[in-house]
Order: structure tokens, then C-alpha cells, then sequence
């Protein structure tokens, strides 16, 4: 066994408890110190990921009035009123050369064809009638892929008896497609 010099680290203290530099005595509260950075780390994380969900989904909304909505005040300008077109030659919707799409979404067969030959008994250029995809349509609808041809939707909505017209860019055959639902009287 090798034989070592002795220093002044080997001259102990005979009154000490501990052994080493790290073994000092416990500080009392040092858990709540350890318990109050853990739940300061919970809260910057907890609302840092809530920070990021509301910059990816603008639909989450985070606030104190959560469930109060502002209420809308009135401008001075009037919303416009649209009329109603139900003569395709009038000299504004001839000129938008607009076409007409007919989807029947019931399980009942020939129905676009009805609703087509109408739109074609009153001069609309219908361009196609075929049948959805769906067949549990209950509601018939008039879509529109323009916001200028809403008066020209309005109108085949009334010349159909359609209950709805949604502005839409799902139907990209027409600027006007109509979807039949069994509330369909021909």
C-alpha cells in the first residue's frame, strides 16, 4: 500500500459530525422553496401552451367576459337590399352570362331533371344535372360562388320553391348549383 504525505486536510476536528464539504446541515423550508419554482414552471408552461393553441386556432379565445359577446353597434350606412332576378334576360344578368348546375341529393331518381327543365322552361341556362353524392338531403339549397350573383340565386330560389341559399365555393362548375332535397315539390 503506497504511503501518502500527510497535509492539513488529514488534521480532522474531533467535534465534527460530518463528512465532506457537501454534507451540510438541511436548510429548513428549503421544500417550499423547491414547491413554489415547480408550480412558477407549471404556469409558465401551462400558459405558454395556451398561448401557442390561440396563435395556431384563432377560434380559441381566452378572456375574462368569456361568454359575453360585444354587442354590435349601428353604422350609418344601410345594409343594401338585394332583389330578387328571375328573369334571366334581364340586361345585367345576360351579360354575366351566368350557368346553372342541378344536383339531386335524394334517393328519388329524375328529380334535377324536374327541377332543371323548370329553370329551362323560364330561359336559366342550365348546363348539367346529375346526381350528389349524398342522397339524404332534406333541405333544397341554392348555392352561389359569387357575392354579385346573390340576386340571381335569390331568384331561382323562388322560381324552385329552395328553402336555403348559401354562398359557397364548393361547386366549381357553376357561379349558380342548385342541390335538390326531398322538400323538392317540382
Amino acid at each position: 500500500m503506497a504511503n501518502f504525505r500527510t497535509d492539513q486536510f488529514d488534521n480532522l476536528p474531533e467535534n465534527v459530525d460530518r463528512v465532506g464539504a457537501h454534507r451540510g446541515p438541511k436548510v429548513k423550508g428549503r421544500g417550499w422553496i423547491t414547491l413554489a419554482w415547480a408550480v412558477l414552471a407549471t404556469a409558465v408552461l401551462v400558459i405558454g401552451g395556451l398561448y401557442v393553441l390561440s396563435t395556431f386556432n384563432p377560434s380559441i379565445k381566452f378572456g375574462l367576459g368569456a361568454g359575453s359577446d360585444p354587442t354590435p353597434t349601428a353604422t350609418g350606412t344601410p345594409t343594401p337590399v338585394i332583389t330578387p332576378i328571375e328573369d334571366p334576360t334581364a340586361p345585367d344578368v345576360a351579360a354575366r352570362k351566368i350557368t346553372i348546375t342541378v344536383l339531386n341529393g335524394t334517393s328519388t331518381v329524375g328529380l334535377q331533371n324536374k327541377a332543371g327543365k323548370t329553370l329551362t322552361d323560364k330561359g336559366w341556362n342550365v348546363i348539367a344535372t346529375a346526381n350528389s353524392t349524398a342522397t339524404n338531403i332534406t333541405t333544397s339549397t341554392v348555392y352561389y360562388s359569387s357575392a354579385g350573383d346573390e340576386d340571381v340565386a335569390e331568384g331561382i330560389q323562388i322560381l324552385l320553391g329552395a328553402h336555403d341559399i348559401q354562398f359557397s365555393n364548393a361547386f366549381l362548375g357553376s357561379p349558380i348549383t342548385v342541390v335538390i332535397g326531398s322538400d323538392f315539390k317540382g
